[in-house]
C-alpha cells in the first residue's frame, strides 16, 4: 500500500501522473498510485481534480476501502486503462498538514508532562479537536502545555518520516501515543519523528519543519466525564 500511497513519502507532492484500475458506478475511482489522502485517522481526506485530455473530474471524496483508495468524481467518464493527471487542492492540504503536525507537538508535551494519551479527535483547515485521557484536568496546565509548544515552534526543530517493522516499534517507550494500538496485521509502522520531541506511528500528511505550523492557540477546553 505505501509504494501506491504516494503522500505516505512526500506531503508536498501536488500533482501526479496515474492509471486508471477501475472504476465502479462511473464515479468510483481507483488509481495504480496516489498522492490523495483518504479519510482516515482524525484527518480529512484531500479534495482536487483528474485531468485527462484537458477534461476535469472533480475529486469530492477519498476513502480506503478493502485495501484500496478509492476516489470519488462528480463528473462520469473516467475508464479503467485511463492516463490521468491527479492535482490536489493544496490550499486545503497545507492547513491540514499544519494541523495535524500541530496535533503531533500537542500530544508529545502533554504525553511528556502528564502521560496523557490521546483518545480521539478531528483535524479540520480552521480548527481542531483533540481527545486526551487526562487524569487532573486543569485549564491552567493546558495553557502551559500549549505555551511549551509554542516555544518548541521557535526552535523550527525538523520533521521527520521513516518506516520500521512493528516489533522494532513497539520497544520505544511513547511511540503509540493512541489509547490502543494500531491493528496486529500491519507489520510495518510509519513514524513521524519531531526531531528530539516526539516519535509515533502515524499514517497522516506532515510539514517538514515547526515553524510552518505558526502559533498555536487553545480556543475551549471541555471535561467529559
Amino acid at each position: 500500500m505505501k509504494d501506491q500511497a504516494l503522500y505516505m513519502h512526500d506531503s508536498y507532492l501536488k500533482e501526479f501522473e496515474a492509471v486508471v484500475e477501475s472504476v465502479k458506478d462511473e464515479k468510483y475511482v481507483v488509481l495504480d498510485k496516489t498522492a490523495f489522502y483518504p479519510k482516515g485517522g482524525g484527518q480529512p481526506n484531500d479534495t482536487g481534480t483528474m485531468i485527462k485530455d484537458g477534461q476535469e473530474f472533480p475529486v469530492v471524496f477519498v476513502g480506503k476501502f478493502d485495501n484500496k483508495i478509492s476516489h470519488e468524481v462528480s463528473v462520469p467518464g473516467l475508464k479503467a486503462g485511463d492516463k490521468v493527471t491527479g492535482k490536489i487542492d493544496w490550499e486545503r492540504r497545507y492547513r491540514l498538514m499544519r494541523m495535524h503536525t500541530t496535533a503531533h507537538l500537542l500530544s508529545a508535551v502533554l504525553h511528556n508532562k502528564s502521560g496523557a494519551m490521546i483518545t480521539g479527535g478531528d483535524l479540520d483547515t480552521e480548527k481542531s479537536r483533540i481527545d486526551f485521557s487526562l487524569e487532573d484536568f486543569d485549564r491552567g496546565k493546558l495553557d502551559e502545555y500549549c505555551r511549551l509548544a509554542n516555544e518548541i515552534i521557535k526552535n523550527d526543530l525538523p520533521v521527520k518520516v521513516s518506516f520500521m517493522k512493528r516489533e522494532e516499534a513497539l520497544k520505544i517507550p511513547g511511540m503509540v501515543k493512541l489509547a490502543g494500538a494500531l491493528p496486529p496485521e500491519i507489520d510495518e509502522w510509519r513514524i513521524v519523528e519531531i526531531e528530539g520531541v516526539d516519535r509515533q506511528a502515524d499514517g497522516g500528511t506532515h510539514v517538514k519543519s515547526l515553524k510552518e505550523i505558526g502559533q498555536i492557540e487553545i480556543i475551549m477546553v471541555n471535561k467529559v466525564s
